[in-house]
């Protein structure tokens, strides 16, 4: 009995996995992107010494580590509205919610980032007439960020395969594509397994991008 996997099917059906591939990618980075503008501030806020600051933002970094992914996903879709009173397209609500998750992690890497410094650092800024605000955008952070670019990386990688629980709202991602694929033409072991090879295809790449930047960096 010959093994029923049709190349075929899967070389039609690469247009629209291809589609797919670009969505997630683009709302992985989006998200990442916004999720490090997020995380780069709350995680500055953890450090800070005024607890109107630090234990906020700890509850948003506890809150947000501690619940699903996919449970943010449901409240941003499907109870934000009933707050608002207005419908929340799937777009915004995949974008928000892993924006929102991916601040939470990236504040802890800036956290542990910043952190590992040398306090003599900040202050030698000081020393030389720099204010606080000036020591960390001009000395600390930038000393920082080539120290988390790894952690970065992975963080990037992390969201990518976690974005496809957005297809649960029907957003049409790389993962939902081939669920709609798999509804016409029946074919589970082919579209999967090229869903599969398709993020794999990603995650190296951004892999060796990665190592790429952290070489560059030095």
């Amino acid at each position: 009995m010959p093994f029923p996997f049709d190349i075929s099917l899967i070389i039609d059906s690469l247009p629209l996995l291809g589609i797919g591939a670009m969505v997630t990618i683009e709302i992985t980075a989006v998200a990442v992107a916004l999720g490090t503008l997020i995380g780069l501030f709350v995680g500055i806020a953890e450090l800070s010494r005024y607890w109107y600051f630090r234990i906020p933002s700890k509850i948003y970094v506890d809150f947000i580590r501690g619940t699903p992914l996919l449970v943010q996903i449901f409240i941003i879709y499907f109870a934000l509205p009933i707050i608002l009173g207005v419908r929340v397209e799937p777009f915004v609500a995949a974008v928000a919610a892993c924006s929102i998750n991916s601040g939470a992690y990236v504040a802890e890497i800036f956290r542990a980032g910043i952190q590992s410094i040398d306090k003599g650092q900040m202050e030698a800024g000081r020393s030389l007439g720099m204010s606080w605000g000036q020591t960390m955008i001009h000395i600390v952070i930038p000393q920082a960020f080539r120290r988390i670019i790894p952690q970065l990386g992975n963080e990037f990688i992390a969201m990518l395969k976690d974005s496809s629980l957005v297809s649960v709202i029907g957003f049409e991602e790389l993962t939902r594509k081939g669920q709609l694929i798999i509804a016409s033409t029946y074919g589970s072991l082919e579209i999967w397994t090229a869903v599969a090879i398709i993020y794999l295809i990603m995650t190296l790449s951004i892999t060796r991008f990665v190592a790429f930047l952290e070489k560059r960096f030095k």
